[in-house]
């Protein structure tokens, strides 16, 4: 029996913190407005659209947000590019054997659909995920279902046989809320997912069959 697994992409199947990091904070320097390493980490994970209104105050303009957000997400991609990028431990085993097994696969993303592409060109994990959601299908961010629902609509599943795997709390709400089952990994905090492991090297030969065959996760 094989269903869906809907990836979330960072800090799941990539570190990438990193290169978030660099390239939001040279972005913003060059705005005149620099922002500490706290103020990233208090933002990592959301939509760019909700970040930056915060920092930039009532200079926030609809303008202003989207070059700033363009020239940050362009030079995010020229660094993976430059750089390259290796999958976390046990993702690329992961994510062959179920492509192997015949599961439906898909990124279900806030991240921008240029960047997507490009991590999954430099892994070389192309050929593997049947649809990717980015931030330009949706227009709410975890933890609301949405972008959860529309990847399952994409692989032509429904949602109790997708299994979400997240890194981030509100991530796994969001899968929660959309009654899809949940695998945490990679997390420092508590996920309260249905299944957590540290790493996705850590989870059992059987890990997604067994959880499929479990009642679905309760939707709030």
């Amino acid at each position: 029996m094989t269903g869906a697994v809907l990836w979330d992409l960072d800090g799941t199947l990539i570190d990438s913190e990193e290169f978030h990091w660099l390239s939001w904070r040279d972005i913003m320097a060059a705005e005149g407005l620099p922002i500490t390493y706290e103020q990233f980490v208090a933002s990592f994970g959301h939509r760019n659209d909700e970040i930056l209104p915060l920092w930039l105050g009532a200079e926030a303009t609809s303008e202003r947000i989207e070059r700033i957000s363009l020239a940050k997400e362009s030079l995010y991609r020229d660094m993976i590019r430059a750089e390259g990028l290796k999958p976390l431990a046990g993702a690329a085993p992961w994510v062959e054997t179920l492509h192997h097994d015949k599961w439906a696969q898909a990124i279900a993303s806030s991240a921008p659909r240029a960047n997507i592409d490009v991590v999954l060109e430099v892994l070389g994990f192309g050929e593997f995920f049947q649809a990717i959601v980015s931030a330009e299908d949706v227009t709410r961010g975890k933890p609301d279902p949405q972008v959860f629902l529309v990847a399952a609509e994409r692989v032509t599943e429904t949602a109790d046989r997708c299994i979400v795997v997240e890194d981030s709390p509100a991530g796994v709400e969001g899968a929660r809320r959309a009654g899809m089952r949940t695998i945490g990994v990679n997390a420092v905090k508590d996920l309260s997912a249905d299944l957590a492991v540290h790493s996705l090297a850590d989870l059992p030969d059987n890990a997604f069959r067994n959880l499929l065959a479990t009642a679905p996760a309760s939707g709030s």
